[in-house]
């Protein structure tokens, strides 16, 4: 027995480390997946709905199944991060590819773009609900942003491929437990929403400081800026002297707001494109099954 306990503390030192760096994983995760309806089966694609009907006890209602479908994806890309970590510790523009993702989806969900003019495509674009597809997708994107950092964190912790697996493993159920609870505390603290997303562009900051200007940041510290972000906005929520202060809020909202537009301004070409690839894809495929 003696002889593994070194191995189990390892594996309980990564276990505490994935918590440490997930908390905001979860936090995000859960305000992804609350948009979805807890009560409605997942809607599966024509050609999987044999299989697909199958595994609706097992994943559940649509919120749950986004976490669990996303706790497979979790799974695969931790795994192949853990094959590839010297790839990626020696190529750091990955994890600035990975901070301008985030600082784009953090400024996208907290910035405020109402007085700007809507085209009747944009329009209907914001009525319409996010799909569980799309919403699953997005999950399993975050995730493989989250994972680089926490995989090598966990490697640095041991040689042994085996106790890393084992305790990054444990790690990704043991948050995937703690964004079920934020997606439901959510519902009761709607203000933890806009702080998962606050908690994004923290990240993607934080990345930046580390690849340009080399500005070490220690996972404690991570850690205690993530509590004190979700706590904080808590507090917020229910002081009605902090509340005064709301004009600063809703300034820099204002201003994430013109920048997510300046963004999308840059960014049409691209989208456009794509959409038309896909428009062409999905045209096809329609004539096909006629």
């Amino acid at each position: 027995m003696t002889e593994y306990l070194p191995v189990i503390v390892i594996i309980i030192q990564l276990i505490f480390l994935e918590g440490i760096l997930s908390i905001d994983n979860a936090a995000v995760l859960g305000a992804m997946v609350s948009v979805l309806p807890d009560d409605e089966p997942i809607p599966w694609p024509r050609w999987l709905q044999g299989i697909g009907h199958r595994l609706d006890r097992v994943l559940g209602n649509q919120r749950i199944a986004a976490l669990r479908v996303g706790l497979l994806g979790a799974y695969v890309g931790r795994g192949s991060m853990l094959f590839i970590t010297s790839f990626l510790i020696n190529n750091p523009w990955i994890r600035l590819v990975g901070a301008a993702y985030l600082i784009r989806l953090g400024i996208e969900e907290l910035g405020d773009t109402t007085p700007g003019k809507q085209t009747e495509e944009e329009k209907l674009e914001a009525l319409e609900k996010p799909s569980f597809w799309s919403v699953v997708l997005a999950v399993e994107l975050l995730d493989l942003v989250f994972s680089i950092d926490n995989v090598i964190a966990a490697v640095s912790l041991s040689d042994e491929i085996w106790v890393v697996f084992v305790g990054v493993g444990l790690g990704i159920i043991t948050m995937r437990f703690a964004a079920g609870l934020f997606s439901y505390a959510i519902l009761r603290e709607p203000v933890i929403k806009p702080a998962a997303y606050i908690l994004v562009l923290n990240i993607g900051v934080q990345l930046i400081l580390e690849q340009l200007w080399h500005v070490e940041i220690s996972d404690f510290l991570r850690f205690g800026i993530s509590v004190a972000i979700i706590l904080g906005s808590i507090l917020y929520a229910h002081s009605k002297f902090l509340q005064r202060f709301y004009f600063v809020l809703a300034w820099l909202t204002k201003g994430m707001g013109l920048l997510n537009e300046l963004v999308d301004w840059v960014l049409y070409p691209f989208v456009q494109t794509i959409k038309w690839i896909f428009r062409g894809f999905k045209s096809k495929s329609h004539v096909r099954e006629l």
